[in-house]
């Protein structure tokens, strides 16, 4: 009788230690972004680059040290609330180890509380908000993604010239609002007479649009409306006869669709953070190949960008050796650098940001692509732009 319960209990403690070992064989990550809502096709980019770059990144094995990568996909649908308990569930109730997005930075904001509550890595992409990695920040964010200083300081470098009014137009959101905020602090010559938020949803310009004319029409030199939207199609704006009042319109780069507007705009300037036909590197010639071969277009905006997670993650990975503490990962990747479609980019120790290449570019109108193309003036490399640290702790 003692035997049989000495081999059950050995049975039993066999099993557990098998199960133990088969989950140790696993790195779980939670991708929580917009498959659907107002940022839809942004949020389905990521994914699409997230899981392409996981593939370039591992050779095809989807393992790291050893371990397998499962990528657990939920739909925040753009709402901050449910970003927030999609995430606890992930840390909680799904074991994720690490967790991956959002794409709106309201929903983003919601979910860095959570971070630090779990002790988890949270790595953001793409979410661009300043507060993401400035006063909302935690230890356990890290993010890919540009930030809106990162924007605006290469807007700036496109725009900043004597002689030049600008009235900035923008979503009355956190993205909006840290947009303006971090322009408006990189201006050095350039003058600004007014800033006009409006509804993220709006569809109808011609009250903001006029109140933008009202303020620019009598001002002397080139006059520009500086637009910072996500999604939508802010240059209805235009619409208002811009050009009667020596009124311009500038605005960095976008996803390829919303890009088909620029049309309008030949020799408008501007700066963005990817074009397919920018960067020159190994990575981006992977990822290009590689689009276009599952989708017979070029990869997008986004698809960088999700990309450019991947890589970061795997990076991490490899260098702490698949060890997915939290307090290890920290100390791996602060200060790591990793390659990316956009080339180097290398995580500040101070808040996490990764710091990256922009890129100054002027529309060029090409019969052959439905797009305003972005024709490269020159690419503005991360030790060139100084991004202030608005981590508060």
């Amino acid at each position: 009788m003692k035997l049989t319960h000495l081999l059950a209990t050995t049975a039993l403690a066999a099993l557990g230690a098998s199960a133990a070992f088969g989950q140790a064989k696993e790195i779980k990550i939670a991708h929580i972004y917009s498959k659907t809502g107002p940022l839809e096709a942004y949020g389905k980019q990521t994914q699409t680059g997230f899981m392409m770059g996981l593939d370039y990144a591992t050779k095809g094995t989807m393992t790291v040290a050893g371990k397998k990568l499962v990528v657990i996909e939920k739909d925040d649908q753009g709402k901050p609330d449910l970003g927030k308990s999609l995430l606890a569930t992930a840390y909680g109730d799904d074991k994720a180890e690490i967790a991956v997005g959002p794409t709106a930075s309201p929903v983003a904001l919601a979910m860095l509380p959570v971070a630090e509550e779990y002790k988890k890595i949270l790595l953001v992409e793409p979410a661009v908000a300043d507060s993401i990695t400035g006063d909302k920040w935690n230890k356990y964010i890290f993010r890919t993604g540009r930030n809106s200083s990162q924007d605006a300081i290469a807007n700036a470098v496109a725009l900043d010239k004597q002689g030049i009014t600008i009235a900035t137009m923008a979503q009355d959101s956190a993205f909006g609002r840290d947009g303006v905020k971090a322009f408006k602090e990189a201006l050095k010559k350039a003058k600004i007479v007014h800033e006009e938020y409006l509804p993220p949803a709006t569809t109808d310009f011609t009250a903001g649009g006029q109140r933008l004319i009202d303020k620019l029409k009598d001002q002397p030199g080139r006059k520009v409306i500086f637009i910072i939207w996500a999604g939508g199609n802010p240059f209805k704006v235009a619409d208002l006869d811009l050009k009667r009042n020596g009124i311009e319109i500038a605005t960095g780069g976008n996803i390829l669709p919303a890009m088909t507007a620029y049309k309008q705009f030949p020799g408008m300037e501007g700066a963005a953070y990817y074009y397919f036909g920018m960067p020159k590197n190994p990575v981006n010639e992977a990822l290009v190949s590689r689009h276009y071969s599952q989708f017979k277009t070029p990869p997008d905006f986004f698809t960088a960008g999700g990309f450019s997670a991947a890589m970061a993650l795997v990076t991490a990975l490899n260098n702490s050796k698949g060890e997915t503490a939290a307090n290890t990962l920290i100390k791996t990747m602060e200060g790591m650098s990793f390659d990316t479609p956009k080339g180097k980019m290398t995580f500040r120790k101070e808040d996490h940001q990764a710091m990256q290449s922009m890129y100054h570019f002027k529309i060029k109108v090409d019969p052959a692509f439905a797009w305003g193309v972005p024709e490269l003036v020159r690419e503005i490399k991360a030790e060139e732009m100084n991004v202030p640290i608005r981590n508060q702790r």
